[in-house]
């Protein structure tokens, strides 16, 4: 597959190691020579230094047998005129844009996408994707990481184990023995700063960092078993009154929520306190302790920073957490910074690069992938995949498909019912898998989905 990525800044620089590394015939393009070069030195791509926009540019990148355009520049302007030359004067099928106003994005105007104003087929939002990961993170306070899968059947769950957990050093294979009818799998551990796929003899020890894949009504049962508590916070913090903080407070509206937010912008926190009907918005410092006693962040459950700003959303975090607060999400747009969570005592965080890298990816993978979701830095994936007649996998049992050694089968729909795979578990054509592979993994994970050409 031919693909050109307008834009080398972080999503654009992943997106293209992530296809790159699956063999396919990437092009990058970016006003920025740096970036460019960046990208040609340090991945196996193409480089052209350019506006994306440009028909002569994008005729250079090889527009005319291109398969896909992304456009994943910081101007949203760019991202759709390029769509647009790529479809009018190129032909490309596939068309991808990142846009992140919000006038762009409003349902009325949904229309402008149509194949005959602005052929854009898929349009990403990058803002929405980020309180739809804050979301997540408040409705399942205990975990460092969740995303659903399934159709809402499964959830991944990222859990720090505490020295009190009750199931360390015990093997996997025992668990699974001890809670029988519990669906919920152990697909990574990262131990020490690396991340793998465990083995059913492998215990867990005190501040390992485990993925668990788990049927969502088990949600709470799997919690509790690994030490964690289930209580769903009733009163929240929004520090950062931009688009990702907006978006999470009108969500929160919806529900039982009780919601303060601080907003440093008077403007912003002027149009916040217009947009939103019960929650209490103040103008202030978001760092400063003054202001998050008046917004009673010593009695909140949850603190989500979600500034522009990484260290202020770091340490704002930090302050909360000594000023009573029960737990604290912070966004971080720096990768480099995640390691400073457990010391700073930072509960959780939302990696924006990564969740819009998930996005994107969901959209470009090969055979009938209908997900996929990002783990850490671009570490691993969890693949959600339909098992076709053809795919390698289908008619076969667990224990006999050669999965590479990075990945793991986490669950199987198969209709309406929701499995736990063993080793003599059957694949059957239709069935509907989770996969988690770490990133070397994830092509030789593609070629045991992937469709033969006879299919078609």
């Amino acid at each position: 597959m031919k693909v050109i990525i307008c834009g080398a800044g972080q999503v654009g620089w992943q997106i293209a190691r992530h296809l790159s590394n699956e063999q396919n015939d990437v092009v990058v393009v970016d006003s920025n020579p740096d970036l460019v070069r960046r990208a040609t030195d340090a991945l196996d791509v193409q480089g052209i230094a350019g506006f994306a926009s440009y028909p002569d540019v994008l005729e250079q990148a090889g527009a005319r047998d291109a398969d896909m355009v992304i456009a994943a520049t910081y101007s949203d302007e760019v991202n759709m005129v390029t769509c647009q030359v790529a479809h009018s004067i190129f032909g490309v099928t596939r068309k991808i844009a990142r846009l992140r106003a919000q006038s762009y994005l409003e349902a009325i105007y949904r229309d402008l996408y149509k194949r005959d104003h602005m052929p854009i087929d898929v349009v990403i939002s990058p803002e929405r994707e980020v309180a739809e990961a804050a979301l997540r993170r408040i409705a399942a306070p205990t975990t460092f990481d969740t995303e659903s899968f399934l159709d809402g059947r499964v959830q991944l769950l990222g859990l720090h184990l505490d020295a009190d957990c009750p199931v360390l050093h015990t093997p996997l294979r025992q668990l699974t023995d001890l809670f029988s009818t519990l669906q919920a799998v152990v697909v990574g551990v990262r131990r020490e700063g690396t991340l793998f796929a465990p083995d059913p003899q492998d215990q867990l020890f005190a501040d390992d960092q485990i993925y668990i894949i788990a049927r969502t009504e088990d949600v709470d049962r799997t919690l509790e078993i690994y030490g964690k508590t289930t209580k769903k916070p009733e009163r929240v913090v929004i520090i950062g009154a931009g688009n990702v903080g907006l978006a999470v407070a009108k969500r929160l509206e919806t529900g039982k929520v009780r919601a303060r937010m601080i907003e440093r912008n008077r403007d912003k926190a002027e149009r916040a306190a217009d947009a939103l009907e019960r929650t209490i918005v103040l103008h202030g410092d978001g760092l400063d302790s003054d202001v998050q006693a008046e917004a009673s962040i010593d009695r909140a459950d949850a603190v989500i920073c979600v500034t522009d700003d990484d260290k202020v959303n770091l340490l704002a975090a930090v302050r909360a957490k000594a000023s009573g607060c029960a737990m604290t999400i912070a966004l971080v747009n720096d990768p480099t910074l995640v390691s400073l969570m457990a010391p700073l005592d930072i509960d959780a965080y939302i990696n924006p690069r990564a969740t819009t890298v998930s996005s994107i990816l969901r959209h470009i993978r090969h055979g009938r992938v209908r997900g996929v979701y990002s783990i850490g830095d671009a570490e691993a994936e969890i693949i959600e995949a339909q098992v076709l007649s053809t795919s390698p996998i289908s008619g076969r049992l667990i224990r006999e498909i050669e999965f590479p050694e990075g990945a793991l089968l986490g669950a199987i729909r198969r209709g309406d019912e929701v499995l736990r795979p063993v080793g003599s578990t059957r694949v059957h054509d239709g069935d509907i898998v989770l996969i988690f592979a770490l990133s070397d993994d994830v092509p030789r994970v593609e070629q045991l989905l992937q469709v033969s050409i006879d299919f078609f």
